[in-house]
């Protein structure tokens, strides 16, 4: 599919991959045909606080190229951080230190894997910290990510999550401007979350974000419902989602996002590439439709 000499790129999550060696993760993600991997840092794939994490690194860049996968680098992992707190602490609570920590880790993994973005996402409120308060921390926060960002040479992919602080693409577009729009600041975009909490339509959405967008997340949903299903279960229209990537020139990895579906990963992997195969398709011919009508008769 092109539009402005763009192809919507396809990649999987390693997350939706929790029970494979990484390695192993990799290789079947290949072999599927997938051109990319995001890569959850965790524990078991690729421990950011690895002693040995130097030599590690090098050797997934290495096998990485040797496979023909892009990479984006995520942080969603649950208990890295906390083993009795899923995703804590984050950039909004009282002690943020390790969470910054993280993410600075992640910075210079995605630096020595030659990765597209690191994507990153603002934490739920606690309920005894005041919004404002919490804006305030989460700027001073992002701030820090974006410096040790642009010394590395990384882009940033900034996450509007159901439930956090920042949820929709408005709430981005603020985040963004209280940093002062730094070149490094972009967006990732999970089309999942624009059918949950947006108004918009999600190929809108998409149109609106476009300039900005450095990483895209995919995965079926449902209005008000953050619960990421599995293609053709929800209620999102895809052509029209991915002809708008490609007419906003988006060129980045476009990666399933199926974080509970590891028990059958190799099966819903090959189901999610076979659904977005024909949907690009879909959108192709959409898109070619749409050019013979504009052309005058």
């Amino acid at each position: 599919m092109s539009a402005a000499g763009t192809t919507v790129r396809f990649g999987y999550g390693t997350n939706g991959f929790a029970n494979h060696r990484l390695e192993d993760a990799l290789a079947v993600i290949a072999d599927l045909g997938y051109e990319g991997v995001a890569l959850t840092l965790d524990h078991h794939h690729l421990d950011p606080f690895a002693e040995d994490l130097p030599r590690r690194t090098e050797a997934l860049a290495a096998r990485l190229d040797r496979l023909g996968l892009g990479v984006v680098v995520e942080t969603g992992a649950r208990y890295l951080l906390d083993p009795w707190h899923k995703h804590a602490p984050t950039l909004l609570d009282d002690e943020p230190a390790l969470r910054l920590d993280f993410l600075r880790r992640a910075v210079r993994i995605a630096a020595d894997l030659g990765a597209e973005a690191v994507s990153f996402w603002a934490g739920v409120r606690p309920a005894a910290v005041p919004r404002e308060r919490a804006w305030d921390r989460l700027v001073r926060g992002c701030a820090e990510v974006v410096a040790a960002a642009d010394a590395a040479g990384v882009r940033l992919g900034f996450e509007p999550e159901p439930g956090m602080l920042v949820e929709t693409i408005d709430d981005w577009f603020t985040l963004r401007g209280r940093l002062g729009a730094p070149g490094c600041f972009g967006l990732t975009l999970d089309i999942g979350h624009l059918r949950c909490v947006e108004p918009r339509p999600v190929a809108d959405c998409v149109a609106m974000a476009g300039p900005h967008i450095v990483n895209v997340q995919i995965d079926d949903m449902r209005r008000g419902v953050h619960e990421h299903l599995e293609f053709g279960t929800g209620e999102i229209e895809f052509p029209p989602a991915l002809r708008a990537l490609a007419e906003a020139g988006y060129g980045g990895l476009t990666a399933v996002e199926l974080p509970r579906h590891s028990h059958a990963a190799p099966t819903v992997a090959r189901d999610s590439l076979a659904f977005l195969t024909a949907a690009r398709a879909a959108a192709e011919a959409l898109g070619s439709t749409r050019e013979a009508e504009e052309v005058p008769q």
